[in-house]
Formats: C-alpha cells, sequence, structure tokens
C-alpha cells in the first residue's frame, strides 16, 4: 500500500482542531478512525496492478546523439478503471543529466478490457546495450488516498550505435575514389594491375601488353588493357588497451579511432576492397572478417563497435602482431588505431615491424592532442614557459616515434580527434592512387 500526499493533508487538517480544541485519544481516534476506514476502502476499490499485461515495441538501435521510442501497450484485464502512474525504468545513460524524471514517467487510465499505448523516449548519453529495467505501477483508488503499487518485467534492449559524425566526408573521398577507378577521365585506361579488356594495337603500346593468343585469333594485334586492382584486402586493429581510454577534449580516443574505423570501412568497401576488423588489447575483444557485401560489412562493423569499450591494461603488441598476420593474407593493408606514444611503440611495436612490413602494407594512425601545440607555444607568464618546454618536449617525441616507424617502411598518421578519419580515408587513397593497393 502507498499513501498519497492528501491523506496525509487530510489528516494533518482534522488533526489540527482536536489539538486545540479537545487534545485528547478521544478526539484523535474520531479524526483518524474514519480517515483510516477510507483508506481502507479507496485501497480495496483502487485497480489490482498484477493483472495488468505489458508489451513493448519500437527502436532497437539509435545513433548516438538521436533519440530513439519505445513503446509500451498497457492491457487492463480487470473489471475496475485503472488510474495509475507509471514509471518505466532504464539505466541512468539512457537519458542527459536532469531528464530522466520527465522522460520515463507516465499518467494513464484504462478502462476495463482496454488498452492504451506510451512511449517512453530514449536520447542516450553512451555506446553500447540499454536494457530496460521493471516498470513501477502506482493504481490509485477514486478517492486518490491510497494505491496499490506492484512491479513488472519487459524485457527490451535498445542498442547505442557510433554516432559516425565523419559521414560528412563521405561523398567528397569517393568522388575522388572515382577518379582512380577510372570512372572519370582523369584516369587512363591501361594503367593498372587488373585486366579489363583488349584493344586493337597502336604505336607507342607496351610491347608486353600483347596479347599473343588473341592476335593469333584475329587479323589485328590485341593489347591488354589494364585497370586499377580490386578486392585487396585490408585489416583494421583498433587498440582496446589502457591508451585508448584517454580522453582528448571531450573525445574518447577509442570512440576517436572507431570514427575513423567506420569512414575507412564505408570508402573501402565501395571500392570493392574486403575489409576485416580486430579490436585487441591482450586478447581479442572483438572481430569482424568474411563478410563481402557492402552494406553488410559497414552495418556489422557499426553493431559490432557499438558495445566495445576500452580495458585498463597495457596492450600486448607481440599478440596484436600475431593476430595480425594471422587474419590477412600476404600483400595486405594492416591499419592500425593505436598511440602515438615512445615508450609503447619502442619497447612494443618497434621490433615486430619487420615481421609485418615484409609482407603487408602497414599504416599507423593516432589522435593527436591540440592542447600540446597550445602549450607548446604558450608565453607571458611562468605557468606559461613551462607549459611550453612540456608541450615542446612532447612534440619532439611524437615526431621522433613517426620517424622511426616511417624508416620501417610504415606510413603513419597523425591528427586531432575531428580530423583523424578524413586524414586517414585521404591516406588511404595515397597509397591507392600510388599503387600500393
Amino acid at each position: 500500500m502507498a499513501l498519497t500526499g492528501r491523506t496525509a493533508l487530510l489528516a494533518a487538517l482534522g488533526s489540527l482542531p482536536v489539538g486545540i480544541l479537545a487534545p485528547s485519544w478521544t478526539g484523535m481516534l474520531a479524526v483518524n478512525a474514519p480517515l483510516s476506514l477510507a483508506i481502507l476502502c479507496d485501497y480495496a476499490l483502487a485497480a489490482p496492478v498484477r493483472t495488468l499485461r505489458f508489451t513493448r515495441s519500437g527502436d532497437t538501435s539509435v545513433r548516438l546523439g538521436d533519440a530513439a521510442e519505445v513503446r509500451l501497450t498497457v492491457t487492463n484485464s480487470s473489471r475496475r478503471r485503472i488510474r495509475a502512474q507509471l514509471r518505466d525504468a532504464w539505466p541512468p545513460s539512457s537519458w542527459p543529466t536532469g531528464t530522466e524524471q520527465a522522460s520515463s514517467r507516465h499518467t494513464l487510465t484504462v478502462p476495463p478490457g482496454e488498452q492504451r499505448r506510451l512511449t517512453t523516449v530514449l536520447r542516450p548519453t553512451r555506446r553500447g546495450d540499454r536494457q530496460a529495467e521493471r516498470i513501477t505501477v502506482r493504481s490509485y483508488g477514486p478517492l486518490g488516498l491510497a494505491a496499490r503499487q506492484g512491479y513488472h518485467r519487459v524485457p527490451w534492449t535498445v542498442r547505442v550505435l557510433p554516432p559516425f559524425t565523419s559521414r560528412k566526408h563521405l561523398p567528397s573521398r569517393l568522388a575522388r575514389l572515382r577518379e582512380l577507378d577510372g570512372r572519370t577521365s582523369v584516369l587512363t585506361r591501361g594503367e593498372g594491375t587488373e585486366f579489363d579488356s583488349l584493344r586493337a594495337y597502336v604505336p607507342g603500346d607496351d610491347t608486353r601488353s600483347i596479347d599473343w593468343r588473341a592476335t593469333a585469333r584475329q587479323s589485328a594485334v590485341a593489347v591488354r588493357t589494364w585497370r586499377p586492382e580490386r578486392d585487396r584486402h585490408i585489416l583494421i586493429v583498433l587498440d582496446t588497451g589502457r591508451t585508448s581510454a584517454g580522453r582528448v577534449g571531450d573525445i574518447p580516443r577509442l570512440d576517436a579511432a572507431m570514427d575513423a574505423t567506420l569512414l575507412l570501412t564505408a570508402l573501402a568497401t565501395r571500392a570493392g576492397d574486403r575489409v576485416d576488423l580486430l579490436a585487441y588489447d591482450r586478447r581479442v575483444r572483438a572481430r569482424v572478417q568474411g563478410r563481402t557485401s557492402t552494406g553488410d560489412v559497414l552495418a556489422t562493423v557499426v553493431n559490432t563497435l557499438a558495445s566495445l569499450e576500452p580495458e585498463l591494461v597495457e596492450t600486448d603488441a607481440r599478440g596484436l602482431s600475431t593476430a595480425a598476420l594471422s587474419g590477412a593474407p600476404r600483400g595486405s593493408l594492416i591499419v592500425l588505431l593505436t598511440t602515438l606514444e615512445a615508450a609503447p611503440i619502442e619497447e612494443g611495436l618497434l621490433p615486430l615491424l619487420p615481421q609485418l612490413t615484409q609482407r603487408h602494407t602497414v599504416l599507423l594512425a593516432a589522435v593527436s592532442d591540440p592542447r600540446i601545440a597550445e602549450m607548446a607555444g604558450g608565453r607571458g607568464t611562468v605557468d606559461a614557459v613551462y607549459d611550453a618546454a612540456a608541450g615542446t618536449q612532447a612534440q619532439a617525441e611524437r615526431r621522433s616515434t613517426a620517424e622511426k616507424l616511417q624508416r620501417h617502411g610504415v606510413v603513419v598518421v597523425d591528427a586531432p580527434p575531428d580530423n583523424l578519419a578524413p586524414a586517414l580515408a585521404d591516406a588511404y587513397l595515397a597509397l591507392k592512387a600510388a599503387g600500393r593497393l
């Protein structure tokens, strides 16, 4: 049983004159006995809560930053009209701070044998799965003095996907890809590594392109034409170790790496390349491989990244390298989304690079902190001078680490969170233009 504010108000109003005019147990009993009887009658007349039936429908996934609607159908199978307040509870991160009470609470009236539909609007603030918790129903009697209260569990899961803010860069990169792929007049047919068609020989053609079998079947000399090779293999490796948990501004490093992963996946699959994903720290946290359809690959990668979180452990570089080598056929592009800090690179990754670069093209992308550049340019106060020295040293260490990687043949992309995704896409297109993919 739950008592309402109206009950407390009536008890206070009744006790006040008794306390002033006739302060005695008899006076108190004269006030509280009828009130207690009214409470019991009101409770007995309230519609039962346990006989209610609930079903859910609505959104099962939503992009971070957008709103999801989950509908709850309430069926009153009793013989009494129900007047109730309902709380549809979800985890705290399902709404922005301070909006949970207004979003999760509903008032409803359902006649006997009928049903009503309520809509709970979620605006999640974190990635991952949000699962519905219990539904609390408080059914009021006709006098509004007492209420029956009960709980129901109606499972429902809403998966919060990465926001993919870098998708705004996709049209411009696809236009450049079409130029590289020969779909515009920018690329001259005859260059590339994949057979396209036969045509008649003209003076100046490379004699190595002559197809002697086709020439023997016809009166004119035939030469092969080529186009850029498609169906190359790309393995994207996400470092989910402790360094990925760090924040640059308001963005976790892992989230910035995910955004870059999605843009590269969308671009590479449109180019006809095969994209696999590996998330690793000390063990495999997530893996996507064997997908071939363009839409299927991107959708699978998005769903896989949704529930991925950083692990507060040091990344095992040797295990990461072994997992990459075992998951990529020879001649693949391996994209490492990891840190560019000196210690993890020099102690973990550098000794293993010869194994990777001997068999594959390696591209390393890292999130840089714009605050370091601001610190390096600080002047005017003692604190600013110290910050400038620290910022300059940090910049020098990152440049030195990048140069060491480049000497091993690694392509390095070092960019702030907002620019990491387009910079990585540009590096991929540059590799294609250079014939390394």
